[in-house]
Formats: structure tokens, sequence, C-alpha cells
């Protein structure tokens, strides 16, 4: 881990301490609770594909609680053998390969030509490219449920972002915050709309025009939030050695081949919104794929294997500290559920929203998937776990489905760029060197906004019948 270096991952000390200090706050903070809640538990079942879903005639039951200070002091290890960990571990292997083959593209100048050539190329129209980049990764969230697999171009639009005069902030919000806002609009998103519906007995992906609408009114909203502050932090475009850069044929050969083989990838991805088959293999997809580019394009810029080899292991070394930071977030999940209150929990708030208005419980359906998305980030596992408590309470107060997906799929996605349990969104900051309390400073007025327009949608499909 180093303090800061022009180009490579390389996550920034200060940034890292202060992100490491707000997860043992809340490591702590959860343990705390393990004294304060009793345990508790819904049955669950199984259903035909063999995922656990709660049986809500079974009911609620309370149970012994509590957890052993020895469990939550290696909380951050034992989370490796939970259930569930599969997609925990993905993660971790998805980014030592980022990092090793990331700092690897960066010692071959591949990264400094690219950004050369793209400054060179855009400097003239960078609103116009703001628009299209922000665009791009909401078209991503929202179509095929890319997130995590947008990790990859993250550094490179912050490092396009400092080049074209804006900051670091820009950058990630141009990035992972328009991805989760795609994300969270759903218009296709499999992992949290295609699921929702299912577990309510929905046509895929129907009732798609107001997440259409949404779509297109949380894209101008986050549009104007980044044009208003890159204006007014915005210096002139960086124009250092790029206007007499000549294009050199090796870096060009390079370029081409990375983008070629990173680029089938990505449409491999974008083809999983037709081919369901491969929904759960996107983040091997795009590992494999940015694996595969990075080799090609370092060896044909003329960099040894030996020295490919060599700077790969100097970005993984570089990386590693992020591995324990997400798993000491993903930790507090795993104190919460072994201590069996997070089922507690969620029976709490279903009996609160009870007692509504009925005009109230949508707002509030909303209400209890942005809590539970801090413990569990995961759309398609929040989704098994919600869906069969909510759906009921959405009939009883006269709530279409539709209107339920849609407010789960709201609460799962927007607070992913905002809750630092999410490991994405810690992976990102580390890589931008950016501490998770500027970022807070930077985006809680975007996700406040945003949470008002985001209201106001789900009134507003409930006033048109949706």
């Amino acid at each position: 881990m180093q303090s800061k270096k022009e180009g490579g991952l390389n996550i920034g000390v200060r940034s890292y301490l202060t992100s490491l200090t707000v997860i043992i706050i809340l490591m702590a903070a959860a343990y705390i609770l393990t004294f304060i809640i009793p345990g508790g538990a819904y049955v669950r079942t199984e259903d035909a594909a063999g995922n656990l879903i709660i049986d809500t005639e079974a009911g609620f039951a309370t149970v012994p609680g509590g957890l052993p200070v020895w469990k939550w002091l290696l909380s951050p290890v034992l989370v490796l053998g939970a259930a569930g960990s599969g997609t925990l571990i993905a993660v971790i292997a998805f980014l030592l390969i980022i990092g090793g083959i990331f700092t690897a593209l960066d010692a071959s100048g591949l990264i400094k030509y690219m950004l050369d050539r793209l400054v060179l190329r855009f400097a003239a129209v960078r609103w116009r490219l703001m628009a299209l980049i922000v665009l791009f990764f909401m078209a991503l969230g929202s179509m095929i449920g890319s997130f995590e697999e947008c990790v990859p171009l993250v550094p490179i639009v912050v490092a396009l972002s400092l080049r074209l005069g804006w900051d670091r902030m820009t950058g990630i919000g141009m990035s992972l915050l328009a991805a989760g806002c795609g994300f969270a609009a759903g218009v296709c998103n499999p992992f949290t709309v295609g699921v929702a519906q299912q577990l309510a007995g929905l046509p895929m992906f129907s009732g798609v025009w107001l997440r259409l609408v949404s779509f297109v009114l949380i894209y101008l909203l986050l549009l104007f939030f980044l044009r208003h502050h890159a204006r007014r932090i915005g210096k002139p475009v960086m124009q250092t050695e790029t206007a007499d850069r000549q294009p050199a044929p090796r870096m060009d050969r390079a370029l081409t081949a990375f983008g070629s083989i990173l680029g089938s990838g990505i449409l491999l991805v974008l083809s999983s919104g037709l081919i369901r088959a491969l929904q759960d293999y996107t983040m091997i997809i795009v590992a494999v794929t940015f694996l595969a580019a990075g080799i090609t394009a370092c060896l044909l810029s003329g960099m040894g294997l030996r020295a490919l080899l060599r700077e790969s292991a100097k970005g993984i070394l570089n990386i590693f500290p992020a591995v324990l930071m997400i798993l000491m977030a993903s930790s507090i999940r795993y104190t919460l559920e072994e201590a069996h209150i997070l089922d507690t929990l969620l029976h709490a708030a279903v009996t609160a929203a009870k007692a509504l208005p009925g005009h109230i419980i949508i707002l509030f359906v909303y209400l209890i998937v942005l809590v539970m998305n801090f413990f569990i980030p995961s759309g398609s596992a929040k989704a098994f776990m919600l869906m069969p408590v909510l759906l009921p309470i959405a009939q009883i107060f006269g709530l279409s489905p539709q209107l339920c997906v849609l407010a789960f799929a709201f609460g799962d996605g927007f607070s992913n760029v905002f809750y630092p349990t999410n490991p994405a969104l810690l992976i990102s900051l580390g890589l931008a060197d950016t501490g998770y309390g500027k970022w807070f400073r930077f985006s809680w007025k975007f996700q406040a906004a945003n949470l008002l327009l985001t209201a106001l949608l789900l009134l507003a499909g409930l006033a048109a019948g949706y």
C-alpha cells in the first residue's frame, strides 16, 4: 500500500485508513446490537431452483441470539466459510486480477498513451463525452445488471477525468455512480427486477414503461449534478505532451488488441440479457477477458514476459489491503446473521408497516429495502429474502406487485454507491485514492435529491395504478 503514486492501482494510505475506520466503527456497532436485539428467525423453504425463501405462512419465531466475542473478532475470516460466500470469494479474485493486470498495463505505458489519444480526440467536446460516458455506464447497470463488472473501467475514467480538467469525484461519478443509478432504475436488470418479478409471479421485465421513465429522469439528474460539480472545480484540459504526441504503431496495435478482446467480453456480457445461462458468469467473463486483453496488450507493446509477471505481482500486492477491507465489511452481515438478529430487524419493520396508512406503505417498503441493503449488498440474495415478506404487505394494502418490485429495485441500487459495506464501492474508492468521508460529502446531495425523485416516482406510479 502506497501513499500516492502516478499510474497503476495504488490504494492511498489516508483514504484507506479513513474507510477502514468507518468499517471498524460499523463492525463494533453491529456487535453491540447483538446484546440489545433478541434473536429471531423466519422459517425458510427451498424453491424449485434451490433458493431459500421465507415461508410467510410458517411465520416468525424467537430463537436464542448472541455471538461469542471470539467469533466476532474472527468474523472477517469466518465469513469466507459462511453460506453464500462464493460471491465474496469471486469479488476478491476479481479485484486481484484487476490490480495485477492494470499495474502491468500502466508500466507498459499503454494507459498514458491511451489517455493522451483520448484527450487529443475529445478535449474540445468534453461535456458531450461526459454525457455519453454516463449514459454508457447507466445502460450497463440498467440493461444487464452490471455493477461490480464496471470496476476495471473506473480507474481509467478517473484518470481521463483528471486529464480533462475535472477531479476524481467526477470520474467516479461518471462511472461507478452512473452504473449504480442504472442498476437501480433496472429497466431490464436480471438480478433485481428479474428475480423479484419471478418471485412475484409477474412476466419477466413487464411494466417496463415506468422504469424507462425513471431511467431518463435519473440520468438527467445525475448529469446535471456532475456537470454542476465539474464546472465549479474545473481546470484547463491537461495538454502536457499530448499535442505533440505522434501515433506509435506498436502502441496502437496493443490498444487495438486490448479493446477488441475486452470489447468481445463486454458484448458477451451484454448478451446475457438474452441468454439467461450467462447471467451467473458475467463477473467471470469480465475477469477472464480483462486478463487476456491485458496480457496480450502488454506483450504487443514490447513488455517482456518477466516484466509482465513482476509488475502484475506488484499490482496484486498494492491492491491486497482492499481485500482486508472487503472481508471486514462483509463480516457485518455475518455478525447479524450468526446472532440471529437480521430476521428480527426485518420482522420489526414488517410489523411497523402494517400500522401505517396505505399510501405510505410503498415508501416504507422502499425504506425497508434501503436499510437491508446496508447489510446485504447482493440484489438477488436480498430479493429472495425480502420479496416473500413484502408482497403480502402489498396485497393487504392493495398495492400492485409491480410497484413493489420497483420499490425493491430503487432500494437495492442507489445505496450501493453510498453505503461503506458495498465491496465495489470500497474497491473503487481505494483505486481512485479517495476516502469514504470525501465521497460521502460529495455524493450525499445527489443521493438526497435522488431519494426525493424516486419517492415521487413511486407515488406517481401508485396514483397511476402501476
